[in-house]
């Protein structure tokens, strides 16, 4: 049997954090759902595909060379694309807005929906995403969904940009994010949704510990 955690949500929530740490706990795989989008919409940029183009998006998702690596001694996950590293380039916020776009194409999320089911394996799999409890692992015996509010998931992405040495207006970053939920929730294939059996935790006042406590104990249970 191949226990699978669903980690789910919008931008900002914390998924990402929560994922990784939870995996490393549990000895589980990791699944970053929103790393193989970010570099598909990179590889998608840089051959300078029309997101229109529908057939050609669909070769390269099926061909897409996409590689993860975790250091032992590390929570990062690196992530190569044809073999080059491009872990920093796909956080950027252009590149993010780009993934959101492909993302909403159903033909995209099809072409990709299998290479995801593959991370599935013993002695288990934490995958983070935004459909991964709705469409990818359906099943899925533990489900998570996280949220907070837009203006605190802004906040926290103006800190991280100012971590990496770069600028942002948070008026700016919060109309982004409020229209990236609006796009994510409102695409017609695998909307932005809680699964019905998932446990919504709003991370809006907790911290980091407290969060992965709340997810531990639904796991152990």
């Amino acid at each position: 049997m191949i226990h699978i955690l669903t980690v789910d949500g919008p931008s900002g929530v914390g998924k990402g954090t929560i994922a990784r740490a939870v995996a490393k706990t549990k000895g589980w795989h990791l699944l970053d759902s929103g790393a193989i989008y970010r570099a598909f919409a990179l590889a998608v940029n840089n051959r300078g595909i029309d997101i229109n183009n529908h057939h050609e998006l669909e070769s390269l998702a099926k061909n897409l060379e996409l590689e993860f690596f975790t250091e032992s001694d590390s929570d990062l996950v690196s992530v190569l694309l044809d073999g080059v590293d491009v872990s920093s380039e796909i956080r950027k916020e252009e590149t993010g807005e780009m993934a959101s776009m492909v993302a909403s194409i159903g033909i995209v999320r099809a072409a990709l929906l299998e290479r995801q089911r593959m991370f599935a394996k013993k002695p288990g799999l934490v995958a983070d995403g935004r459909d991964m409890g709705t469409k990818v692992f359906s099943e899925a015996k533990f489900k998570v969904f996280l949220t907070a509010t837009p203006q605190e998931r802004a906040n926290r992405r103006l800190k991280q940009l100012q971590q990496m040495g770069s600028q942002g207006i948070i008026s700016q970053i919060l109309a982004d994010v409020v229209a990236r939920d609006e796009r994510d929730s409102s695409r017609k294939h695998s909307p932005l949704r809680p699964a019905e059996d998932a446990l919504i935790i709003d991370t809006t006042e907790l911290s980091v510990d407290e969060v992965i406590t709340k997810v531990m104990t639904l796991v152990e249970a």
